[in-house]
Parts: structure tokens; sequence; C-alpha cells
């Protein structure tokens, strides 16, 4: 697991971590059942308090990302997490909401807009 804090980012320290963790999760960097460090080890590496490592890793736990094991600590859930997958899922629609009212700007078709979103489809899977 790799997080590298910036003072020039508009985010707060734990924001940032967990935005981290989240991201090296997802795309499989960190596998599940992975252990992560402990809070007070993380806070020792990164130089910050454990008050913000603890925000951090809480956040991920109430996202689905993590769960705290007594006398073990942090491990990773599964990927296919359903907590997970709806979240991606809203975070889809809102997109799609978005495409869809730049559409309407640009008085593309419906058939205009699934033609754009097969088009992008075929980009990404290459």
């Amino acid at each position: 697991m790799k997080v590298v804090l910036s003072n020039q980012s508009e985010l707060p320290i734990y924001a940032q971590i967990r935005e981290q963790i989240k991201e090296q999760i997802s795309n499989g960097q960190i596998a599940e059942g992975t252990l992560l460090p402990s809070i007070r080890q993380l806070a020792k590496d990164l130089g910050i308090s454990v008050i913000t490592t603890t925000r951090a890793y809480r956040e991920l736990e109430s996202g689905g990302y993590i769960a705290s094991v007594q006398g073990k600590g942090s491990i990773v859930l599964k990927r296919d997490n359903k907590v997970i997958r709806e979240q991606y899922r809203c975070q889809m629609e809102e997109h799609l909401d978005a495409a869809i009212e730049a559409s309407k700007k640009l008085d593309m078709t419906d058939e205009e807009l699934v033609e754009a979103l097969q088009v992008l489809q075929k980009q990404h899977r290459r």
C-alpha cells in the first residue's frame, strides 16, 4: 500500500488517505483479505496524527472497503462487495445524468447519445 500526501491538495489529509486506499482496493493493487497497516503504524509512517488515520479508516469501513477485526486490525473486503457496487452505480448514474443534460444542450437525439456511449465503451475496452 502506498499513500502519498500533498500539501497542495484541496482534500484534507484523512480524505487523501481514504481516496488513495479506495483507489488501490478498487483497481486490485490491494487484494481482498490484505491486512492494512495499523492505524498507529500508518500515522507514524506518514508523520501525521493517529486521529487523522482513524478517521480515514473509519470512513473506509463505513464505505464497505475494509472491516475491523478484533485483535487483527483492518482487512480489505471483496471488491465485488454489494456496498461498493452500489456506490459505483450511484456515481455512474450521476455522470450519466450530467451527460444527458449536456446532450440536451446539444440537441442530440437519444440515438446519438447511445452511439456516443457505445463509442466510449469501445475505447475503454482497448
